[in-house]
């Protein structure tokens, strides 16, 4: 396959994955700056590694292609040296550095080799690792990006392309840097992935809400960090492209935490099958209808289960995350029950913590593979926030 973004479904058989091993940026969590850093505990880094490379390597144990950001964001500045200090300097411009830090700070970055500076990018740099001592007792020159786990979101493959995100938060948007470097510049990607959204666009849109039904219809969820405007003005690229794609179907969510992303609550697993959080059924009212098509928009009144049953040309199968439980499914919910990774057709990795749901996918004949997530759970992200499929079979 020449093509280095191919992404026209959910489901189809993974080859190439994008993810992030954990670094520093675990480390230099404290429970004072968690709302700030969008984290919602501290993991120990020691055990989110072992259960990131047992969760990696169940991928690879099924013939995925596992890539990391932090490497191909180096070996795309070794490919590119020119390009390394306007990099340097767009990431301590965006990072919001003190002017009075710039230069220490430049000069600590560039003294590294590609690898180490930008896992100290994502890591954070205290102002102890450079000896600065100023009457701020904010502890940090450059803010680490733990959010950097969750591949998911800074973009996301869509067919032979990608939308590169503008983010939600302020706190996040860095992220998106080191993708936007890799596809412009690393020999694999540099032109040959066409963009449908850019990350300077005005609208705020994240990966979390982007699911990629089949090669006609994208599923993108209105939530609190994804908006309308955004898709809207994705759709007149996506239109355009020869990828196929003529549908948007807008599923506009409440905009509450809990449907903080479309893939918190809903996710495609099997050819008729979506693993679903009951609050879908609970807030049905709230839950609305749209399709995008290059003739305009409008909303769509009939329920989700049959309207999705209409597109696909089948009926489908909706798995509560928890079961009928409201304990269970408020429980696995937040632990990302329904936030799995399909490896194919009713293959899926899940955290083994959720055993209700595990249960029901099973006796729904989906073959669960089961990975630990003590540690990595605590940042609210499953198998799914965390990988971004670069390559899928076509089905």
């Amino acid at each position: 396959m020449n093509q280095p973004i191919n992404v026209f479904s959910e489901i189809g058989k993974l080859k190439t994955v994008l993810v992030h091993r954990p670094g520093n940026e675990v480390e230099n969590l404290v429970p004072d700056l968690l709302e700030r850093l969008l984290f919602d505990d501290v993991p120990f880094l020691k055990v989110a590694i072992e259960e990131h490379d047992k969760f990696t390597n169940h991928m690879k144990d099924n013939g995925v292609e596992v890539l990391y950001i932090e490497e191909l964001a180096a070996e795309a500045l070794d490919q590119n040296p020119n390009l390394r200090d306007h990099f340097i300097d767009q990431f301590i411009k965006e990072g919001n550095v003190k002017s009075g830090h710039v230069a220490k700070f430049r000069e600590f970055l560039a003294k590294m080799n590609n690898l180490n500076m930008v896992k100290q990018m994502i890591g954070g740099t205290k102002k102890l690792e450079l000896n600065i001592v100023d009457g701020d007792k904010y502890p940090f020159v450059a803010d680490p990006l733990p959010n950097v786990l969750f591949q998911r979101d800074p973009f996301a493959s869509v067919g032979h392309g990608v939308t590169l995100h503008r983010m939600w938060s302020v706190t996040r948007r860095r992220e998106t840097l080191f993708p936007d470097f890799v596809f412009k510049n690393h020999s694999r990607f540099k032109e040959k992935v066409p963009y449908l959204y850019e990350r300077e666009w005005e609208h705020n849109i994240e990966g979390g809400d982007i699911l990629v039904l089949n090669k006609e219809n994208l599923i993108i969820g209105v939530s609190q960090r994804t908006q309308m405007e955004a898709i809207e003005q994705m759709s007149k690229r996506l239109f355009v492209q020869r990828d196929g794609y003529s549908k948007i179907i807008v599923l506009d969510l409440p905009k509450t935490r809990s449907y903080m992303h479309l893939d918190t609550v809903f996710t495609n697993i099997d050819y008729d099958k979506f693993i679903v959080h009951p609050l879908i059924f609970d807030d049905i009212n709230e839950f609305k209808i749209y399709e995008i098509t290059p003739t305009g928009k409008k909303q769509i009144k009939e329920g989700l289960v049959e309207y999705l049953s209409s597109v696909l040309g089948k009926p489908v199968t909706f798995i509560k995350c928890g079961g009928d439980d409201p304990i269970a499914a408020g429980r696995e919910q937040w632990n990302d029950g329904t936030n799995v990774i399909t490896l194919e057709p009713g293959k899926v990795i899940a955290y083994e913590r959720n055993w209700v749901t595990i249960d029901l996918l099973k006796k729904a004949g989906v073959h669960v593979i089961t990975t630990p997530s003590s540690e990595l759970s605590r940042g609210r992200g499953g198998p799914r926030c965390m990988t971004m499929p670069l390559i899928r079979e076509d089905i």
